[in-house]
C-alpha cells in the first residue's frame, strides 16, 4: 500500500509517526511544505522538512516539538554578542550543522529533494521526504505597523511577532513559477490513499496545494483530512490569525469548505464538530486531539481506513 501525505511542521510531523506506526507495512510519500523556508546567517534553514525528519528520526526535541533534542545555543549566543541579527529565530548548534550541509550542498549545485534524501540517510525517517518543490517559494506575510504597510517573511510574523499583528493577507512568493519536485506528481499518481495531517490550511497543507500541478494531480485521488480545528479553536498554534488573514472562519467547516469537496473525500473531526456537513464529503466524528502516541495511532488508523473504504 502506498500512502501519501502533505505535511507540514509540528502537527503534521507528529501525526506522520502516528501514520506511519499504524502502517508499518505502507509506503508513505510525505510532501513537506517548503514556503516556512529562510535564509539566515548565510544559511539555507527548512523548519517544516526538518521537523519532520527529526521527528521520525529520533532526534526531535519533544517537549517544544522542533528543534534538536539535548541542543546548546553557544554559536547562537556568540551571534548575539557580535550584534547579528536576527536574534528572534533560535538556532541551536546541533541544528546548525543540518543547515551547512544543505547550504554548501545547495552551493554546489544539488536541488533541494536530493539534499533532503542525503540528509535523510542519516536520519532513517521511515518515509520518502520529498520538498513540494525544489524551487525556491518563500512565504510574506503583509502587516500594518508603527513602521507602517510593508510585507515581511512569514517567519518574522509567526516567530517574532507571534501573529501579535493581523495579517492583511498571505502570499507565497514565487509560487507562480515553481514546478513540483522530482517524484511529487508521481508519488500522487501511484497513491492509494492520501492523507491531509490536522496541519496549518493556510501556510503549510494551503502553501503546497500553490505549487502549480499537485492540487490538479490530487483531484482524482481519494483524499481524506484531519481538521486541525476543533470547537472553534486551533488544535495547536495559530492557525486562527492565518485563516483570518484569508477571510475563513476558524471552525472545522469553514476549513473543510475552503480545502472543498473537488479535493476532499473524507473529513475526520472532533465529536463537538460533529455537525459538519458538505456534500459530497463524508465526515466522520472520532477523538482527534493527538495527547500521546497512542491516541495518535488510532487517530491515524481512522483516517487510513476512512480513505481505503473511500477508495473501494
Amino acid at each position: 500500500m502506498h500512502i501519501v501525505s502533505l505535511a507540514g511542521g509540528i502537527g503534521g510531523a507528529r501525526f506522520l509517526r502516528g501514520l506511519r506506526a499504524t502502517a508499518p507495512d505502507a509506503r508513505i510519500t510525505v510532501i513537506g511544505n517548503t514556503g516556512d523556508d529562510i535564509t539566515l546567517f548565510g544559511l539555507r534553514v527548512c523548519p517544516d522538512l526538518d521537523t519532520v525528519m527529526y521527528t521520525l528520526g529520533g532526534g526531535i526535541d519533544e517537549e517544544q516539538g522542533w528543534g534538536r533534542a539535548k541542543e546548546s545555543h553557544v554559536v547562537k549566543e556568540e551571534l548575539a554578542a557580535y550584534g547579528m541579527e536576527p536574534q528572534w529565530f533560535g538556532l541551536g548548534d546541533r541544528d546548525f550543522a543540518t543547515h551547512i550541509v544543505r547550504s554548501q550542498m545547495l552551493e554546489a549545485g544539488y536541488p533541494l529533494s536530493q539534499i533532503t534524501e542525503a540528509l535523510c540517510a542519516r536520519w532513517q525517517p521511515g518515509v520518502r521526504l520529498l520538498p513540494m518543490s525544489d524551487d525556491r517559494c518563500e512565504t510574506h506575510v503583509v502587516i500594518d505597523d508603527d513602521r507602517g504597510r510593508r510585507a515581511i517573511h512569514f517567519q518574522e510574523w509567526w516567530v517574532r511577532l507571534r501573529a501579535s499583528v493581523p495579517a492583511e493577507s498571505i502570499a507565497l512568493v514565487g509560487a507562480d513559477t515553481a514546478r513540483p519536485a522530482p517524484g511529487v506528481l508521481e508519488a500522487i499518481e501511484e497513491a492509494d490513499a492520501v492523507i491531509l495531517p490536522p496541519s496549518n490550511p493556510v501556510v503549510s497543507i494551503g502553501t503546497i496545494l500553490q505549487v502549480p500541478g499537485i492540487r490538479e494531480a490530487l483531484l482524482p485521488k481519494t483524499v481524506v483530512g484531519v481538521s486541525p480545528i476543533i470547537g472553534g479553536a486551533p488544535v495547536r498554534g495559530m492557525a486562527d490569525a492565518c485563516l483570518t488573514a484569508v477571510g475563513v472562519e476558524t471552525s472545522a467547516q469553514a476549513v473543510l469548505d475552503l480545502y472543498g469537496s473537488e479535493l476532499i473525500d473524507g473529513w475526520l473531526v472532533a465529536p463537538e464538530d460533529a455537525e459538519v456537513r458538505l456534500e459530497g464529503v463524508e465526515v466522520v466524528a472520532r477523538p482527534i486531539l493527538m495527547h500521546d502516541a497512542d491516541a495518535t495511532a488510532d487517530i491515524a488508523r481512522t483516517a487510513l481506513d476512512l480513505a481505503l473504504e473511500l477508495a473501494r
